[in-house]
């Protein structure tokens, strides 16, 4: 059984995963690309693993779109993504907020039909291995 370890970016909230993931998706949807201000979330999703909060806890909030089934859990301070567990029996971890380095490469994209224009030719553009100056 794996364990990862995670946290948000001012450190408030602490969890753990025990576990696997069966899946590892980037989603395009224009919610996703809406709640992470990005080209994509990268979710990882879990009908077994467990989650406990080691501190913090009472800083996680979730939100619910309306209508829809796009639940969003974050750090009340940081408004770093964390695991969201609103759908019953299935843990969504956001890949970015854990601390432990995954082995898993993602399974699918998702939504692809929903991707951003500017995300199509992105293998073209010049990379930095930190800020350029």
């Amino acid at each position: 059984m794996s364990h990862y370890l995670g946290s948000c970016l001012c450190g408030t909230v602490k969890f753990e995963v025990q576990g696997d993931f069966e899946h590892f998706y980037l989603c395009h949807c224009q919610h996703c690309q809406k709640d992470t201000g990005s080209a994509h979330a990268a979710n990882l999703f879990s009908q077994s693993a467990k989650l406990i909060w080691h501190a913090g806890a009472e800083a996680v909030t979730s939100f619910t779109l309306a209508g829809t089934r796009h639940n969003k859990s974050f750090c009340k301070l940081c408004g770093s993504a964390l695991p969201d567990t609103q759908a019953a029996g299935l843990l969504v971890v956001p890949a970015g907020c854990l601390d432990t380095n995954l082995a898993m490469a993602p399974t699918a994209h998702i939504f692809s039909s929903s991707k951003a224009a500017w995300d199509r030719e992105l293998n073209q553009v010049p990379e930095f291995g930190g800020l350029p100056e």
